[in-house]
């Protein structure tokens, strides 16, 4: 089976830099996975993103070394699955609040006999390769996002599941539970000492431990801190930011007659 490059990191005591692809369009998930990311994730929670899009994603990927991920947009069995048939080398699942919940991650996203996933591998087989049902439970990592303060409340349990790879923090999210605002990167106190927590309580539990950033100052803060899962912008954001910064270039200064204008 392909091995998944993400394992291989975290392994060398390394950390990923994580992309993220908000955006519908393999054209565009292709240009990004050409930039060097060491891991691309398509949104399908809060990107602009459907099934038959996020596949031809997958595929734009894959002519890359980069490893494809997916987002789900909820813990739903039925989504967990098709995420990784469709070749998926990773899920991150969003509201994990409970052991209960973890443990119905785990068991959705790996074969019996340690989970309950269903076999229909159609284009895992392509991607993951031949031997991909008997290397799978090995190879995809599950990511459980912790982002709520129930979550905190759980989060011993939660980490204790036997087969969660990995945690993601939302930072957003998380400080909206705790009545903070909702930011990447210079969150407000209280946010900022549940994170370090949860970076804690994972490497405790010998859990990676990941989070969204808003900028690469941000996302190496946080590596130096222990996280070997950093997610930076977004593509949609990085379109926008380079965007602004033409037309501020443009805009800053005075514009010059065009030849022959009168």
């Amino acid at each position: 089976m392909r091995p998944n490059r993400l394992r291989e990191i975290w392994k060398s005591g390394c950390a990923a830099v994580n992309g993220w692809l908000a955006i519908g369009n393999s054209f565009s998930a292709e240009t990004m996975a050409h930039q060097g990311w060491d891991t691309l994730t398509v949104d399908l929670q809060h990107g602009v993103v459907d099934y038959p899009a996020m596949v031809t994603m997958l595929q734009a990927i894959s002519t890359t070394d980069t490893v494809p991920l997916v987002r789900v947009p909820w813990l739903e069995p039925g989504i967990l699955m098709k995420a990784l048939d469709a070749g998926a080398y990773g899920v991150i699942c969003p509201m994990v609040n409970t052991r209960e919940d973890a443990q119905k991650l785990v068991a959705c996203t790996h074969y019996a006999p340690r989970g309950t996933r269903s076999f229909g591998p159609v284009r895992a087989l392509l991607y993951g390769g031949a031997d991909y049902p008997q290397a799978a439970n090995d190879t995809i990592v599950t990511f459980a996002m912790i982002e709520t303060a129930q979550a905190l409340d759980n989060l011993d349990a939660i980490l204790s599941v036997e087969g969660l790879d990995a945690i993601y923090i939302g930072p957003s999210d998380l400080s909206l539970a705790l009545g903070c605002r909702p930011v990447f990167d210079d969150v407000d106190p209280k946010a900022q000492e549940a994170i370090d927590h949860i970076l804690a309580r994972a490497q405790a539990h010998g859990v990676v431990a990941g989070i969204h950033n808003g900028t690469p100052e941000g996302a190496l803060a946080r590596i130096a801190k222990g996280f070997q899962f950093t997610t930076v912008s977004s593509d949609a954001r990085l379109i926008a930011a380079g965007a602004q910064q033409i037309i501020a270039a443009m805009r800053d200064r005075p514009m010059p007659r065009a030849s022959g204008s009168y």
